[in-house]
């Protein structure tokens, strides 16, 4: 079976992607409006950009069912703000993650809908997720329009971890942090770990 991308509907070569890039880790950006509106919200596709300086890189794509054809908030925050926080869902907080999935009207504050405690964060305006393990603060370095989606580049200029997660040694315990993973339409987590021969 093969199959070319340019005569397939795009939700269709969506799905065949999001079937073989997995799993993706889940980046929950906290942003923070013009009029100080919080917003948090989740995307899968995430990754890091670069080692020195630390980059990190999230695809944001246009608003879906009613919203769809319009701009995310946090594109609108991260344009206007600069900043944001990426932070880390651990299994524990799936659902919690789940409900800041949802389309809500740009004044709705995900925290609150989901039950969640917003944090101060050292050197940006948007809030932490005070449940989640890892947050990690980042300045804007660059917005990349590609085809439908915005690929947003943040420099990391703050981490934070809490302690329990913390292995020492830079080190980060990943059995107990458990973090939830995106495949497909499903969510996962992999806390089984085995070594390859060098």
């Amino acid at each position: 079976m093969q199959f070319n991308p340019s005569q397939l509907a795009a939700k269709d070569v969506y799905k065949l992607l999001t079937g073989a890039v997995v799993p993706r880790p889940i980046a929950w950006v906290s942003t923070i409006s013009e009029e100080g509106e919080l917003n948090l919200a989740p995307y899968s596709f995430f990754t890091v950009a670069s080692r020195q300086p630390p980059l990190l890189c999230i695809s944001i794509g246009e608003g879906t069912d009613e919203r769809e054809g319009t701009v995310k908030d946090t594109l609108v925050n991260i344009r206007s703000q600069k900043e944001f926080v990426i932070n880390v869902v651990s299994s524990e907080l799936g659902n919690q993650m789940q409900k800041t999935a949802e389309n809500s009207a740009s004044h709705v504050n995900e925290f609150e809908e989901a039950q969640l405690t917003p944090i101060p964060s050292d050197l940006v305006k948007p809030m932490r997720v005070k449940e989640a393990p890892i947050q990690m603060e980042c300045r804007l370095e660059k917005i990349i329009p590609l085809g439908t989606d915005h690929l947003v580049i943040g420099q990391m200029i703050r981490y934070h971890i809490q302690d329990q997660y913390y292995l020492g040694n830079y080190k980060v315990n990943l059995e107990k942090l458990s973090a939830l993973g995106r495949y497909a339409g499903n969510y996962s987590v992999s806390t089984e770990f085995f070594t390859l021969p060098k």
